[in-house]
């Protein structure tokens, strides 16, 4: 169990640093350098990331597990439109309705992991997240301008995502694939879905063609370190998941947006106003108060697996009469018998 809790802290640890660094550098990319293809550059993250993993499984860094190719073909091809659905969102919505998808996508994995996994939150838990997803929301939603297109948009991209991280942990644990196997598995078929569709989404938010773009020296090496960064990104995703939840891994997500916050402010002096300040404390109390009751119920859980295996345990080493031995038993006592 030990071993089990510091790979766990280790998966979540690397989630935040490598998706915070690629926050900052995709920022800067984008913002102070003029890049906006944001979609197509995701295709190109996935596809070092495979290439990554093709070549640390060629030096026995991990086996490649064989996983059924149907079930790993709709999963990357789902993951791909997700990602896709989630860029057009913000495309089509203001900032603050897209963090208010992005926030909606907690309850309705809850809402989705209730009905068809039969999956138990309790009020505690319930309540831990609402109180991370009000202090996210003060931080982070600032108008919310609706509109039709936009809102659909918004709901497609909550239903993918969430089934897209509910089977990444399924899949991991009913085929027993380790999160590097699956990752490298899906990720061509996720790189397929955003080399096609990037492009055309990209054109159609910004109005420019990525291909007719003119690349600098300092783009092109912050587009290198943009990929090399997404490798950990998309490494710690899978293993986050499959390791925890996807509520955890959408409470770890929550985490991050409030220190890109932080670290916007500090680094490259975003404002930062007291609404911000209060959202951040809230959201944190929420998460420790996650943090706290899941640590409680799965030591509440080990409790009663302890106590149920050993019970099993006990039944298991209690002797049994065979056949045979009680044949013999009653021998002796027709022995005894005619004796006296």
């Amino acid at each position: 169990m030990s071993s089990f809790q510091l790979g766990v802290v280790g998966a979540l640890f690397l989630s935040v640093a490598s998706s915070v660094s690629i926050v900052i550098c995709n920022k800067a990319l984008m913002s102070n350098m003029g890049f906006p293809f944001a979609t197509t550059l995701t295709s190109w993250h996935l596809m070092v990331t495979f290439c990554t993993l093709h070549v640390a499984q060629r030096l026995n860094f991990f086996e490649a597990k064989s996983i059924d190719i149907k079930t790993v073909t709709l999963f990357g091809i789902l993951n791909g439109i997700s990602i896709g659905l989630l860029n057009l969102s913000l495309g089509f919505n203001s900032v603050g309705f897209y963090q208010m998808t992005k926030l909606a996508i907690i309850p309705f994995t809850v809402l989705l992991e209730t009905l068809f996994l039969k999956k138990q939150f309790s009020q505690r838990i319930k309540f831990s997240l609402f109180l991370l997803l009000v202090g996210v929301g003060i931080a982070s939603v600032t108008d919310l301008q609706l509109n039709f297109i936009g809102t659909i948009l918004s709901l497609l991209a909550i239903v993918t995502t969430c089934v897209s991280q509910i089977l990444t942990n399924t899949i991991q644990k009913k085929l027993n694939v380790s999160s590097t196997q699956l990752l490298y598995h899906s990720a061509p078929f996720q790189a397929a879905v955003l080399f096609v569709s990037g492009p055309l989404v990209d054109q159609f938010l910004t109005k420019q063609n990525v291909f007719s773009h003119k690349y600098s020296r300092m783009v092109l090496a912050f587009i290198v370190l943009s990929c090399l960064i997404a490798v950990s990104v998309n490494f710690s995703t899978f293993l986050v998941i499959g390791k925890t939840s996807p509520v955890t891994y959408q409470v770890l997500g929550h985490l991050k947006t409030c220190l890109v916050l932080a670290f916007g402010y500090t680094l490259l002096h975003d404002p930062f106003t007291e609404r911000n300040i209060i959202g951040i404390m809230i959201a944190i109390l929420g998460m420790g108060l996650y943090s706290h009751f899941c640590t409680q119920e799965n030591k509440k859980k080990q409790q009663v697996d302890l106590s149920l295996a050993s019970q099993a345990k006990e039944k298991d080493g209690s002797p049994h009469l065979t056949h045979e031995d009680k044949e013999s038993l009653e021998a002796k006592k027709l022995g005894k018998g005619s004796l006296v």
